[in-house]
């Protein structure tokens, strides 16, 4: 649905704006504090020059690659973000579906929603769980257990949220989720709305029912619970990210929750390479926050992820138009990176390297 006025991720996000409710596009658009690192996720891939290649013979060109050993059409995938219903009534179902459309990979948020049995009818390969670790163990075993059964390949553990970051949007907002919306996953076990607590909000159901103590121990626990691969998302340190593929990750997504947790936390963009150097292609790496342009995807194929995910410019996709909103927000990064490819002399991904970045 591609129009004048919706040419680019960045018009869908306009866009979204105009017709959300204020603590909706408040909740999905805000960062922590002063949003230092929210606007440093974009500004940084922005900053990054492209070194281009002329005369380069390009004649036709494929942007398809694996995650994990499936294949996906593009480096673009995406990433789990919570309460998809408050943008659109199919909710994450329509996402699912526009993940499939475009043939790539798709991750379902642990607050979703619409329950994961009902999204992954709807997905198709790759389809992914986020799992936050919850404090109780049983629970959070169970939750592992049905995304198995209900056909997921991966578990991407978030490991960046111990606590939650000061969104002082939200906190002027109130935000909540409105009446017939849960946190559909857990609800059956009553855990499915904000607790009633000095605070409450988001904030108070990560406070009352997640686990803050996380540590290796907990990876180490969940890839001795489940026989999927699990991914680590939320590293910003090489250390970090090569302990993680040590313990048993087999990929690691570089991202800081799209500048919601620790504000000044640098830019994916600048903890990329220090993340690929040290886990030395001891397990996959991708990539996440402030992607808005396929030459930003190219960038980071060229830093040496092997995907991106994108979280918001979905949400404004299925704000405009549902399952056809997000599809196109897809296509047009598509489009937009097959234009940089061969605009920058590449037929292939393989071929990107870190030459591009430098003269």
């Amino acid at each position: 649905m591609t129009t004048p006025e919706l040419l680019n991720v960045a018009d869908y996000g306009r866009a979204a704006n105009k017709v959300l409710q204020r603590d909706v596009f408040d909740y999905y658009e805000g960062g922590a504090l002063d949003e230092v690192t929210l606007k440093e996720n974009t500004a940084s891939w922005q900053r990054v020059n492209l070194y281009y290649r002329v005369m380069a013979g390009v004649r036709a060109m494929d942007v398809g690659t694996t995650v994990l050993r499936r294949p996906i059409s593009m480096p673009v995938m995406v990433a789990p973000t919570a309460f998809h219903k408050l943008a659109c009534p199919e909710g994450e179902v329509a996402a699912a579906r526009a993940a499939a459309r475009a043939h790539t990979a798709f991750c379902l948020s642990s607050l979703s929603t619409t329950a994961m049995e009902e999204v992954f009818t709807c997905a198709s390969s790759p389809k992914w769980f986020q799992l936050y670790i919850y404090k109780d163990r049983g629970l959070t075993r169970e939750l592992v257990a049905r995304a198995e059964a209900a056909g997921a390949e991966a578990i991407v553990l978030t490991v960046d949220a111990p606590g939650w970051g000061n969104r002082e949007r939200d906190a002027r907002n109130g935000f909540r989720l409105p009446p017939g919306l849960t946190v559909a996953n857990v609800a059956p076990v009553g855990k499915g709305d904000f607790p009633q607590v000095e605070g409450s909000g988001l904030a108070a159901y990560v406070r009352t029912y997640l686990e803050s103590a996380l540590s290796f121990d907990d990876l180490d626990w969940l890839c001795g619970t489940t026989e999927l691969p699990v991914i680590v998302k939320g590293v910003c340190r090489g250390d970090d990210a090569r302990r993680s593929a040590d313990r048993g990750a087999a990929a690691v997504v570089v991202s800081n929750h799209g500048g919601r947790q620790l504000d000044t936390a640098p830019a994916t963009c600048e903890a990329l390479p220090h993340v690929v150097d040290r886990v030395a292609g001891a397990c996959e790496v991708y990539v996440d926050g402030g992607i808005r342009r396929g030459s930003d995807v190219l960038k980071a194929v060229a830093m040496g992820a092997r995907a991106v995910l994108i979280g918001r410019p979905i949400l404004w996709g299925l704000v405009l138009a549902g399952e056809e909103g997000a599809s196109a927000v897809l296509e047009i990064l598509r489009r937009e990176l097959e234009e940089a490819m061969l605009l920058c002399g590449f037929s292939t991904l393989g071929e990107i390297d870190g030459s591009v970045l430098a003269p």
